[in-house]
């Protein structure tokens, strides 16, 4: 790098371990060391800043790497009445309003974020005021969509990721729909009548079918005639208590949208969606089943998702952010390794309807 983005960069790795609370010579040195927890809330904020999505779910900080799901929300009702009677031993008995009765805990696994930035893009920055939130920025940007990524389509925990075959970050960690899948199958739907999935012994499906939607005979050759059918019925599966909710919405991916929606893809434009979809909530015009549909970043192109955004949470343990700092000058870069325990996590089963493998045709 240039001797002027020197001096700005040696500034920065100061600052970064003032805030930190660390002599400057362990950064510069170029050692690990641990995030302080003022900033490590700090750049949690940022990076659920950075997204509309993520900044309307649940970010939630824990102590353990391991335990009880925090349960936020109401999920079931409590008003009753108990005919008393000491005779016999019946009592009142309270229950637990915010219990998920889940069947699996949180487990907070390690994320890592290692990035490398070209000495020549560096360059570029020194002369501005801001080159320090540049850095930052272009880590924690990254960082949310990667979130989303994993939440969305994660479906193992592999000790060595391959980005090249998992360029969804499919192998990081357990994210939202595998939990919805394993955990809650009874509210997961991923064939019709006309091509039904296949279920293990536990209700976990095991071979998935289709679910053919489309102008034609239910029963007879599509299973639904239109979304909003599909949808009312996917709401039956969720408890009846969160059915009527008036914060539910239905999550709905990309390759459903084009026949209903056409005119937002064409008044956005590919470019301009993709741009708008990684960062914000597309909030479609039309209604469907009955409730408000929304588009997110990265969701499943033939799925659809009926739940409220505040039923997703992602845990991250406290005091497990680490960082090191590198300058490479044998690839002509800095590099930022980063890492974090962290847990996706849905709050209450009952509360969603996961549907996948959906067609808009025709059965064959």
């Amino acid at each position: 790098m240039r001797n002027p983005t020197r001096v700005v960069y040696n500034t920065m790795l100061s600052q970064i371990a003032t805030l930190n609370g660390v002599d400057a010579s362990v950064v510069q040195g170029e050692k690990q060391f641990a995030v302080a927890p003022t900033v490590e809330q700090k750049l949690e904020e940022v990076i659920q800043q950075s997204s509309d999505f993520l900044g309307k779910i649940n970010i939630i900080p824990v102590q353990q790497q391991e335990g009880a799901k925090v349960g936020l929300g109401v999920t079931r009702p409590i008003a009753s009445r108990t005919l008393t009677n000491s005779g016999t031993g019946v009592r009142r008995r309270p229950i637990d309003p915010t219990d998920t009765l889940d069947k699996g805990r949180y487990f907070c696994a390690q994320t890592n974020s290692d990035t490398a930035i070209k000495y020549a893009k560096l360059d570029q920055w020194a002369h501005k005021p801001e080159f320090q939130t540049l850095f930052r920025d272009t880590i924690v940007k990254q960082q949310g969509r990667d979130r989303i990524m994993i939440g969305w389509n994660g479906v193992s925990r592999a000790d060595t990721t391959d980005i090249a075959a998992n360029p969804l970050l499919q192998d990081v960690n357990h994210g939202w729909l595998y939990k919805i899948r394993n955990f809650a199958p009874a509210r997961h739907l991923a064939g019709g009548i006309l091509t039904k999935e296949t279920r293990n012994a536990q209700g976990v499906v095991t071979a998935a079918g289709k679910i053919y939607v489309a102008a034609g005979t239910p029963g007879t050759d599509v299973d639904y005639v239109n979304l909003d059918a599909l949808v009312y019925d996917a709401i039956e599966i969720m408890d009846e208590w969160h059915r009527d909710d008036t914060d539910i919405v239905v999550i709905v991916g990309r390759d459903l949208v084009q026949d209903r929606f056409l005119n937002v893809i064409n008044a956005a434009g590919d470019k301009a969606t993709e741009m708008e979809a990684r960062n914000r909530i597309l909030t479609l015009p039309k209604q469907i089943g009955g409730k408000l549909a929304v588009m997110v970043p990265f969701f499943p192109a033939n799925a659809l998702l009926v739940t409220s955004l505040d039923n997703l949470s992602i845990y991250v343990q406290e005091g497990t952010r680490r960082r090191q700092i590198k300058d490479a000058p044998e690839y002509d870069e800095v590099q930022d390794f980063q890492s974090v325990n962290e847990s996706y996590v849905v709050e209450d089963y009952g509360r969603c309807a996961f549907v996948e493998n959906i067609v808009q045709t025709k059965k064959p």
